[in-house]
């Protein structure tokens, strides 16, 4: 994998079927959560379980959006989850690239209705 790869946070709550499940089998969910993620050339870095909305978090290396939508897609469809949410995390450099190329757009992009703001007779 020597392509820069992509941070994702997969945010998840298992239906009460699921719930059910997992107390008549203990099975290694963050094996499966891998083997998944692999196979769509991504990394699994960690899984945190949150214990006060019974949700779970998956932090991820993927190649790009394409990838993190086809995980989500493939979860989603075993009626497994109540809800099943992606976000790409960046990093603080990442950031500061994000605000740098906004800064550009200062002079382009002017909000609609800003000028009746500027001027409120207008």
């Amino acid at each position: 994998m020597g392509a820069t790869m992509l941070k994702f946070m997969i945010h998840f709550k298992y239906s009460s079927a699921s719930w059910a499940r997992m107390l008549a089998v203990s099975d290694d969910r963050a094996s499966a959560v891998s083997a998944l993620l692999g196979s769509l050339g991504g990394r699994l870095e960690c899984i945190y379980w949150d214990v006060e909305n019974a949700s779970g978090y998956v932090i991820c290396d993927l190649p790009d959006s394409l990838s993190a939508a086809a995980a989500l897609t493939a979860t989603t469809r075993t009626g497994a989850f109540k809800d099943v949410e992606v976000s790409e995390l960046l990093t603080q450099d990442q950031l500061r690239s994000v605000v740098a190329l906004a800064k550009t757009t200062e002079s382009v992009y002017q909000p609609p209705g800003m000028a009746a703001v500027e001027d409120p007779l207008g």
